[in-house]
């Protein structure tokens, strides 16, 4: 079979799927379905719900929306914070034997800041000194920035090259920065991100979405709008990816409504190094594990390496 080994920055994965994040709750399958997933995660990095620095209790329900080929959410990032995750969350996450990739969020430049610094401290503590060979940290930067009042710090070069450099500081480690897809020029969100030290990128988060209720011909969700994701996103996500892949030098993380090994495929002749399933995941808790068996497959038929796919589409045929 192929060799499906990548390297993303300093950590080593055994094939090129993971789970993104806030769609795979590894420890509650365990406890549900499938016991073994733990010893032998589908993933190859495995990422955990987004952690914000104080305890949140999300978005006014409903919160999700089945729509024509995806889904819709406004869930509002719960959590119970920094603070619980690291007591209760991270030391049973660093027994699983694959790398992990801690995605966070905040509301400022110095949320952000807190947020790498605790964790990195955190590590420190309880997991050695070369843990940076094993955690990586991904910045979720979809949020507002409600000191100056950007609809989004991943709307705005100039807000996303503060936040990525200032994070950089004081994260040592893998950093990816999780792209938005509602901006007018994702190329150069992209870029900045790059230039203020990130070592990935990821795109794309969910687009901005409205969904009706059919009775009342008012805004569904609690939250008026809310995120699509899905196959419907793929032709999308999948022009961020190339595009992102003609301007940018560091390695791209692929993200919307991949479900099948040719989506897979896509993602990768579009740019992609690593690739990541999101609400597939829902219906099949190995749907990455399978993803990755059907790809070793389907490379070995074509006579290709996971080296020469990414970036194929690109080349002249």
């Amino acid at each position: 079979m192929a060799d499906l080994g990548v390297r993303l920055g300093p950590l080593s994965l055994a094939h090129p799927l993971i789970n993104a994040s806030g769609t795979m709750d590894i420890f509650a399958i365990a406890d549900a379905t499938n016991a073994g997933i733990l010893a032998a995660p589908p993933v190859a990095a495995y990422v955990p719900k987004t952690i914000t620095l104080e305890p949140r209790s999300g978005n006014a329900p409903p919160r999700i929306a089945e729509t024509p080929e995806g889904m819709v959410n406004a869930v509002g990032l719960p959590g119970k914070g920094m603070e619980a995750f690291i007591a209760a969350e991270l030391p049973e996450l660093l027994s699983l034997p694959c790398p992990l990739i801690l995605s966070v969020a905040g509301f400022s430049v110095a949320e952000y800041v807190a947020l790498a610094g605790g964790l990195r401290m955190a590590l420190d503590d309880t997991a050695g000194v070369h843990w940076t060979g094993r955690v990586g940290l991904e910045m979720n930067i979809s949020c507002p920035n409600v000191h100056s009042g950007c609809a989004s710090i991943g709307s705005d070069p100039a807000e996303t090259e503060a936040a990525v450099g200032a994070v950089r500081g004081v994260w040592p480690g893998l950093l990816v920065v999780k792209l938005t897809p509602n901006v007018t020029d994702i190329s150069a969100v992209g870029l900045a991100a790059e230039a203020a030290g990130a070592d990935a990128v990821a795109a794309v988060n969910t687009f901005k979405a409205l969904v009706l209720d059919r009775r009342s011909l008012r805004p569904y969700l609690g939250n008026v709008t809310g995120g699509l994701s899905g196959p419907a996103i793929k032709p999308l996500a999948l022009r961020a990816v190339y595009e992102l892949f003609d301007r940018l030098h560091v390695p791209l993380i692929g993200i919307g409504g991949v479900a099948t090994v040719q989506d897979v495929m896509d993602f990768m002749a579009c740019g992609a190094k690593v690739v990541a399933v999101g609400s597939a995941g829902f219906q099949d808790h190995l749907r990455a594990r399978e993803l990755a068996e059907g790809l070793a497959s389907e490379l070995e038929t074509r006579g290709l390496s996971v080296d020469e796919l990414v970036g194929l589409a690109h080349k002249p045929g």
